[in-house]
């Protein structure tokens, strides 16, 4: 018999197998191909006059090399991280001790990174109010003065009181603003003292979810990479996302739970964190694609009935108490979002551009890794690939995605533990401070 006719089990079968890629190689290269596709054509575009609404599409920065006297201290802090954080990984310290250890890292990476352009004065110059320029008239203090009413007055009125609001206020629901008032914050130093201490606690939570999804070894590296992320050391200083994703993460946290009383109250805790960011409903969405990944279609199906009923529950209640309208408050803020630039950016360019740029602000190590894992087919890297697809056909964050995605990097980080061996957890921590240390010199990223 000739070899053409063997079965496709004898040697043909072989044969094929044997020069086939697998998809944990193929899938991570063809993403890789997209962003760098993306990039070339945003790039050749802005060169040749093209309009696709930022000054280096995909990415939300600009061409502005600096170097002060700090980018030293920069430097040489992210470097003495890198050995600190491999010897983490491998310690006998106990969760608690890991978890307390892994949020000092991060707090000291992040504000060791925001040194490095202008001093101490980078925590927080990003909330300072210049008349007529500066990023500061378009943050959350100037808008405090909607509340001079009161907050019911506030909550009842939100959506006609929106269009008058500073630029991410009125695109987002009015929970931080309430926050803030209710604490006193009106300075610039508060305000970035509130965003770094609560931005600090997604990276130890992140650890203490990832221990009962990916075991004790790979929830540490899962922690490591998210505290050496380029898009959490970047705006994890600078952006109230990072406060975000820290809510993100709680509600992420509960509903990934085992017993259904915590689930539900990670409901309740989702539709908290929706009061302050729109985006982190998609938090319970990536939690019911992992439930039903890991636990089957009944099981996803409960958890998204609960979640709904956590959402419209407290809605109903906040609009039965304050008169707050969560639609009437959704509608304003598309209104403002399509008339502002966010409308004119081209929607095509942005369904590549918005998943390109997030897949490298989240640092090319970790999306290189989590790729490979989506090749696999691990339920992490699954649910956050459908999430990410649908973030980018919606189109409402189109050159945004590096600040206002950035409660998805961790989801991100816990993909790309599944794949990242431990043995090589030094050198891909060296490649995120390289990348973070570089974007931080060479561009103005605003936050």
């Amino acid at each position: 018999m000739s070899s053409r006719a063997l079965p496709r089990g004898g040697r043909e079968g072989d044969a094929l197998r044997a020069i086939a890629i697998p998809r944990e190689r193929w899938v991570p290269a063809a993403i890789a191909a997209m962003v760098v596709g993306t990039v070339a054509f945003g790039l050749i575009s802005q060169a040749t006059g093209g309009f696709l609404g930022t000054d280096l599409p995909p990415f939300i920065l600009g061409w502005r090399p600096a170097l002060s006297p700090y980018a030293l201290v920069t430097v040489l802090t992210l470097a003495a991280a890198i050995p600190v954080g491999s010897a983490l990984a491998g310690s006998r310290l106990s969760p608690v001790g890991f978890a307390g250890m892994l949020a000092g890292l991060s707090a000291a990476l992040r504000l060791a990174l925001n040194l490095a352009r202008a001093g101490p004065r980078d925590w927080y110059g990003v909330f300072v109010v210049h008349p007529g320029s500066g990023e500061g008239r378009h943050e959350y203090l100037p808008g405090l003065r909607a509340l001079d009413g009161g907050v019911g007055h506030f909550l009842a009125n939100f959506d006609s009181l929106a269009p008058s609001l500073p630029t991410h206020p009125s695109g987002h629901p009015p929970g931080l603003l309430v926050t803030i008032h209710a604490l006193g914050i009106d300075t610039p130093q508060g305000l970035a003292a509130l965003t770094i201490a609560v931005g600090v606690l997604a990276t130890p939570l992140l650890y203490v979810i990832a221990r009962p999804l990916l075991g004790e070894e790979r929830a540490r590296l899962a922690g490591l990479l998210f505290a050496f992320s380029p898009a959490a050391l970047i705006y994890g200083v600078t952006s109230a996302d990072a406060a975000y994703a820290t809510l993100g993460l709680a509600a992420a946290g509960a509903l990934l739970a085992g017993r259904r009383a915590i689930r539900f109250a990670g409901a309740i805790l989702l539709a908290v964190a929706s009061f302050f960011s729109w985006a982190l409903l998609a938090v319970g969405a990536w939690a019911v694609l992992l439930t039903e990944r890991r636990e089957g279609a009944r099981s996803a199906l409960r958890l998204a009935v609960a979640c709904a009923v956590g959402v419209l529950g407290f809605y109903l209640v906040l609009h039965a108490v304050t008169g707050f309208d969560p639609i009437a408050a959704l509608r304003a803020t598309h209104d403002r979002y399509y008339a502002g630039i966010g409308g004119r950016r081209p929607y095509l360019f942005w369904l590549f551009g918005s998943p390109a740029a997030f897949l490298v602000a989240t640092g090319i190590p970790i999306a290189w890794l989590a790729g490979r894992s989506l090749g696999r087919g691990e339920a992490t890297a699954v649910a956050l690939a459908l999430l990410l697809a649908a973030s980018a056909l919606l189109g409402y964050t189109k050159g945004e995605t590096e600040r206002i995605w950035l409660f998805m990097v961790p989801l991100a980080c816990l993909a790309a533990a599944k794949s990242l061996p431990g043995a090589r957890l030094r050198q891909v921590l060296v490649l995120l401070a390289v990348q973070a240390i570089a974007t931080e010199l060479l561009f103005d990223t605003i936050w």
